[in-house]
């Protein structure tokens, strides 16, 4: 059987950081890490070819070839998605969805033949059979969730790892906490279940003789769930690439309270962990108490945010508006708070009730849903009836990206993050894509912008005060063109 994976292609969003990639020659942040370990399920006497969208578009020869479609995909991704579909569908060719759309998009077996809902490794044997016998169900769902310990290698030998920006490796699912507007310990649940160390290094190995160095995004949406497991595997991971001669850097997202453990942020930090995602949300602790995200409150989250960063982390965070709680001046508070604790990429987004959530199940029974959403809290259009003025509410947040990526403040902003930012001691030599990204960001940003002057206060202070942190001091400013793009895209939507 000739089996075609297909990754849908990314929105124009914060995550997608389509107009930095172009500047390091890249097409895509990393690849899709759960079609490639779905990949390795398939059996060996398939035939399997895979399309990245973001990377190339899916032709009429590609679907012309295949006996089946495997897509798995996200909420954001839908609109991309649905195209696929359709086209599929015209030429009565079999398609199978799978990932995290196909737990919150309830009508999806209307376009798909057939639906997987949950983890992949106790339901693609079935799957298969069933394809191969021609009596493939049209739903699939997990019964449990399952260990990891299974979990094959990714199939990399599918994809061209040229054309991404990261490499990316996931080590557990699930998270131990209840915030209300996530879908993650809807799907993942709130028991992390982890991979072992050993297993952990047989994907090192497996990148490493693939000749990948730099960046790996470790994918876990709470890599420190289960704080004495990370423990064991840290030290694991550092040994491994010290001995390698530190081939890699790694960043993850982790819950706030990271910066309470400072044995774990020199576990991370011995592990080469240069940059981790927090979810802040908001300096409000009214709103964060309402979407029971009480891991951040009764603490100062500036504080925690300077710990992390002095153990050479830089701290990326999500921050969202449209909370039943907010305050009057939560615009002001979101802008004061990200300026004050320097955080260079800051997402901030409209509070979005995804389905499968309890966020949308409370709205529901309220009365207050608008429609399903869309996955991209960049969208205007809300899609549940805030209780602040919904034009209010549009407005102040519009008023918050142009403040915080407005170019002069964004890089002040920068240079306070290098001020009290303590990077790792080695160095690692700037390689070709890096001195091209940098010819590149001087000739857009330091010559050929109307905003050069602020772009060189940055890139005089990098290379004299801060010359330990120039790589990323250049790497944040062409993120910064990125976030600055997208801004003016955003505020000028009706």
């Amino acid at each position: 059987m000739k089996a075609l994976l297909v990754y849908p292609e990314w929105p124009d969003t914060y995550w997608s950081f389509k107009h930095a990639l172009p500047f390091e020659g890249k097409r895509s942040v990393f690849p899709p890490l759960g079609l490639l370990t779905v990949a390795s399920l398939l059996p060996e006497t398939w035939e399997q070819r895979l399309v990245d969208v973001n990377i190339r578009p899916v032709t009429d020869a590609d679907l012309k070839w295949a006996d089946v479609v495997l897509i798995s995909a996200m909420l954001v991704q839908k609109e991309n998605m649905m195209g696929i579909l359709s086209r599929c569908r015209a030429l009565g060719l079999r398609t199978v969805v799978g990932g995290p759309i196909s737990s919150c998009m309830t009508d999806l077996p209307m376009y798909a033949d057939h639906v997987v809902v949950g983890e992949a490794e106790e339901l693609v044997g079935g799957l298969v059979a069933d394809l191969e016998r021609g009596v493939a169900k049209p739903l699939y769902q997990a019964p449990e969730l399952p260990g990891l310990n299974t979990t094959p290698l990714p199939k990399l030998d599918l994809i061209n790892a040229k054309y991404y920006s990261s490499m990316a490796i996931q080590y557990s699912r699930g998270c131990p906490f209840n915030c209300e507007f996530c879908d993650i310990i809807e799907i993942y649940g709130r028991k992390p279940r982890a991979k072992s160390p050993a297993q952990m290094v047989a994907e090192l190995e497996q990148l490493y003789a693939r000749k990948w160095r730099g960046p790996i995004f470790i994918v876990d949406d709470n890599f420190i769930g289960n704080k004495r497991k990370v423990k064991e595997l840290l030290p694991v991971m550092a040994e491994w690439n010290t001995r390698h001669g530190r081939p890699f850097t790694f960043y993850t997202e982790a819950s706030v309270n990271l910066a309470d453990d400072q044995e774990l942020l020199q576990m991370m930090k011995d592990a080469s962990f240069d940059r981790v995602f927090l979810g802040i949300e908001t300096p409000a602790e009214e709103s964060l108490k309402e979407a029971q995200k009480m891991q951040n409150t009764h603490r100062s989250l500036l504080e925690s945010v300077r710990r992390i960063q002095r153990y050479g982390m830089e701290v990326m965070a999500g921050f969202i508006v449209g909370f039943d709680n907010d305050p009057e001046d939560i615009f002001d508070r979101q802008v004061n708070f990200i300026q004050e604790s320097a955080i260079p990429l800051a997402m901030v987004g409209l509070l979005q009730a995804i389905p499968g959530t309890q966020l949308y199940r409370r709205l529901q029974k309220e009365g207050r849903i608008v429609n399903d959403g869309d996955g991209n809290n960049l969208d205007l259009r809300l899609n549940f009836t805030p209780r602040m003025d919904p034009q209010r509410l549009v407005e102040g947040y519009r008023s918050i990206l142009q403040r915080i990526y407005r170019p002069d403040v964004y890089y002040e902003r920068v240079r306070n993050f290098l001020a009290q930012y303590q990077p790792h001691t080695s160095r690692r030599r700037l390689s070709l894509s890096d001195c091209q990204a940098l010819a590149r960001s001087i000739l857009r940003q330091g010559i050929f912008s109307r905003h050069a002057f602020s772009y060189w206060r940055l890139f005089l202070a990098a290379s004299t005060r801060y010359r330990q942190s120039f790589g990323s001091a250049i790497r944040l400013a062409i993120m910064g063109y990125h976030f600055q793009k997208l801004t003016r895209l955003t505020i000028s939507r009706d």
